[in-house]
Parts: C-alpha cells; sequence; structure tokens
C-alpha cells in the first residue's frame, strides 16, 4: 500500500484528500495530511467573520471531523527532500520527526507577504486566519467601547482610526466589511459619530482590486470615498512605529488597529527547505496536469496545486500564464489533483488542469458588493446576494453550508453580535487582577 503525503491542509490539500478518499479503496493508498492547524480556513469567509456576520467556526473545516480515512499529522513542515522521500515535521511539542513517503502533494499554500518597515512586524494583524479575523473585530468592537468614555480628541481619535494595507481582494473585502460594522455600530454608540471615525485603505500601485478590469476598480475607489473612507493610491507605508503610519506621500496618522493584507509571499518550506524545482518567486515548478516538473523533465511521484504552484493557466489566451492564487483555483486543482493521482495508480493517464473564471466578485459591507465576468458588471445589492450565494455553495461540505446559511438567515432577523470577546487573548486577566477593571 502506497502512502500519500499531502503538506498543507488548505483549499488544496484538503479538497484532494477528501477526493482521494472517495476515488481510492482503503487498502489502495495511506493518505497523510501534514498541517500545524487542524482545520482548512476557507479565506473568503474571513471579512465576513472580522464584521461579525459569521461565526469564526464557521468558517474552519476541521480535518478530523471530515477527513475519515486520512492521517492527520499537527506540526509543520520544515523540510522536503524528494530524493529520500522524507518530510520533516516539528510538531508544537516534542522533537522533530521524519515522516516517509511514496507519493507527495504539495499543497503547504503562501504565507502573508511582509516588508522590511519599522514597526509593521510589531503592531500589524494578517487576515489569512480565522484569528486574525476574530482579533480584528473584536479590536474594532473594544475600540468603541473605549472611545464611547473618552471626551474628544487624539486619543478618541487614535482609538476610532483604522488603516487597511494592500488593496487586493483580502484587504479592500476586508475593509469594506469593517467599514460597515463600524458604521452601524454608531446606532448603538450616542457619544460617538461619524466624523470620530477614520479608515485608511493604503495601496502602492494607482489602483486597487488588479483582478477586476480599470473602470470596475474605480468604481470601487469612488464608493469607499463616498462612504467616507480614505483611500491612499501611489502611495507606501514607511513606518508603522507604535501604530504611527507614515506614508510615501508625505501624510500620516495614529492607528489602532493596522490590518495587513500587502500579497502573499512563498512559504518557507518551498522557497528554502526542499529539492523539488522551483521558480524565481519560490513556487513548485508544474506542468498541466500537476506533477512537478517539466514535459521535458518531469520529477517522478511528486504532485503541487494551490498558492505554492506555478500552474499554467491553459485558459489564458496569454502565453505562459499561471493561474492567479484564489480559492476558486486552489479548490477546483484540489479535485483534478486527486483525480490524477488516482488514475495514474490504476494505470490510466492523468488530465491536464483546465479553468475557465467564473468571474469575480467581492463584498464591500452588507448589502453592497462588485461582480465581474469579462464584459460584464454588477454593482451593489445583486452582486452582493451573488457573492453569498457563490461563495456558500464554494465551501466544501453540506454540513458547513447549513451553518454558514443559519447564520445569515438569523442575522437576518436579530442583525450582527456586536459583543467583543478580546479579553480571550488574555483569559487569566480577571482571574489575576481579582475581577478589578484595567488592572495591570
Amino acid at each position: 500500500m502506497r502512502r500519500i503525503v499531502i503538506v498543507g491542509g488548505g483549499y488544496a490539500g484538503f479538497t484532494t484528500a477528501w477526493k482521494l478518499e472517495k476515488r481510492l479503496k482503503p487498502h489502495e493508498a495511506e493518505l497523510v495530511i501534514i498541517d500545524p492547524r487542524p482545520y482548512m480556513t476557507y479565506q473568503p469567509f474571513l471579512p465576513e467573520v472580522a464584521a461579525g456576520s459569521i461565526e469564526a467556526r464557521h468558517a474552519a473545516i476541521s480535518l478530523r471531523s471530515h477527513l475519515e480515512r486520512t492521517r492527520i499529522i499537527a506540526g509543520g513542515a520544515t523540510m522536503i527532500r524528494h530524493a529520500d522521500k522524507t518530510v520533516t515535521v516539528r510538531p508544537a511539542d516534542g522533537p522533530d520527526f521524519v515522516v516517509d513517503y511514496d507519493v507527495i502533494v504539495v499543497t503547504a499554500g503562501a504565507v502573508t507577504r511582509v516588508l522590511p518597515i519599522p514597526g509593521a512586524d510589531e503592531v500589524a494583524i494578517g487576515m489569512k486566519h480565522v484569528e486574525e479575523a476574530v482579533a480584528i473585530r473584536d479590536r474594532l468592537l473594544t475600540a468603541f467601547d473605549r472611545a464611547s468614555v473618552l471626551e474628544p480628541g487624539p486619543e478618541r481619535r487614535r482609538l476610532l482610526t483604522f488603516a487597511f494595507v494592500g488593496g487586493g481582494f483580502s484587504g479592500v473585502e476586508g475593509f469594506g466589511e469593517l467599514l460597515s460594522l463600524a458604521t452601524a455600530l454608531l446606532k448603538s454608540y450616542p457619544e460617538l459619530h461619524f466624523s470620530d471615525l477614520a479608515f485608511h485603505l493604503v495601496e502602492a500601485n494607482s489602483r486597487i482590486l488588479p483582478e477586476v478590469t480599470d473602470a470596475p476598480g474605480r468604481w470601487v475607489v469612488d464608493f469607499l470615498r463616498g462612504r467616507g473612507a480614505h483611500v491612499h493610491l501611489d502611495a507606501r507605508v514607511v513606518s508603522a512605529v507604535d501604530g504611527h503610519v507614515e506614508l510615501s506621500n508625505g501624510e500620516e496618522f495614529d492607528a489602532n488597529l493596522i490590518v495587513w493584507t500587502a500579497g502573499n509571499a512563498a512559504h518557507p518550506v518551498i522557497s528554502k527547505h526542499t529539492d523539488l524545482p522551483t521558480d524565481e518567486r519560490g513556487r513548485v515548478i508544474v506542468r498541466a496536469d500537476l506533477r512537478v516538473g517539466t514535459d521535458e523533465d518531469p520529477v517522478p511521484d511528486a504532485w503541487a496545486a494551490g498558492d505554492n504552484a506555478a500552474v499554467p493557466d491553459l485558459a489564458s489566451p496569454v502565453p505562459g500564464a499561471l493561474t492567479v492564487p484564489n480559492a476558486q483555483h486552489a479548490v477546483r486543482q484540489g479535485k483534478r489533483l486527486a483525480a490524477n493521482i488516482a488514475a495514474t495508480l490504476h494505470g490510466e493517464l492523468p488530465r491536464a488542469y483546465r479553468h475557465d473564471s467564473l468571474g469575480v466578485v467581492a463584498t464591500l459591507g452588507l448589502g453592497r458588493g462588485i461582480f465581474q465576468y469579462k464584459g460584464l458588471v454588477i454593482t451593489g445589492l445583486p452582486a452582493w446576494l451573488m457573492h453569498r450565494g457563490y461563495h456558500v455553495l464554494a465551501i466544501p461540505t453540506w454540513e458547513r453550508k447549513l451553518r454558514v446559511l443559519l447564520v445569515w438567515l438569523s442575522a437576518l432577523v436579530v442583525g450582527r453580535d456586536i459583543v467583543s470577546l478580546l479579553s480571550v487573548q488574555d483569559p487569566r486577566g480577571a482571574f489575576v487582577s481579582g475581577g478589578v477593571p484595567h488592572a495591570r
């Protein structure tokens, strides 16, 4: 029985294991997933988690609950040596250990790209994981409570100033959802006014949302500015020491919350700690059928997909184009990967991955969105409904679809929950302080 080891339990990794369980009989292969987190995060829902529209756990899919025949190894891969067919794993506790394999599937994904900007690594929060989205939400809600008892002034203004760095889909959706939540919160805080809020979106390029064309991108900028947001284009953060943000265009402000969504970087185990072939950006080189290597020089028993793989985009008219790193491709690549691995084990030929884009859709806050498919652009409530419809269909497992739908339906009746649980980040605080508020 061959051992298939999948490095990474994200979209592509989870989907590959999930589909392999259906395609392979128990005696055909032993399936193993290596990931430090025991769940797959459905990242398109993180902006709504941050806004309180979705419960945090509903954006996370338990690996152990849904992968019945796959062994889950809780740890991070630190080295992949295909020459020896081994993966070195570092668990949270105990020494590193080695896992042998017959077939390797690399779906480690990408990590948040952090630039060497003073103060950024000390104060900024990413938005690639559920715990980050929850922390963003709780930070905003707590800021409202703290600001509501202060007189107008610098400290109140700082508490209610929020900055997003990066104008891609994650940044724009998170920004729009948090702005929508903050605006809605004002009716519960009569001490505060809209003029007290300051939302800053910083993008180094001259436009946001590179996945859409120029006109829809400009519409989103105008829409956000029309809601009172500050959108800084052609601007870079040059310093964020102690939350004081300085931009390359000379503007500066103090922010209580800085969310870093300025692109992705290659996963360290792929870019630095493997003998598999990688490109200049640290992604695994794969063929159109998702085998590692090239048509002229394939690597036996090695496959890759998702954000950590340079997958040829056969649907693009541009020669040499690669698929963009998003959930739409990662999930479908996982399905094709499982089918191809099963085919090779059964003596059949694998098929090339090809997926024509279904369009792009983004939420810009409750009841607001934008959708584009080729020349067709839809904005407002219809686009927002399309966003929710698409993602509730796309999230794996019927159990998660049902949970998300029930939360959305209940929110229509009773509204979003505005309770902050920031104290869970310091669960011993009340015990140590004896219940004295703000004890240090």
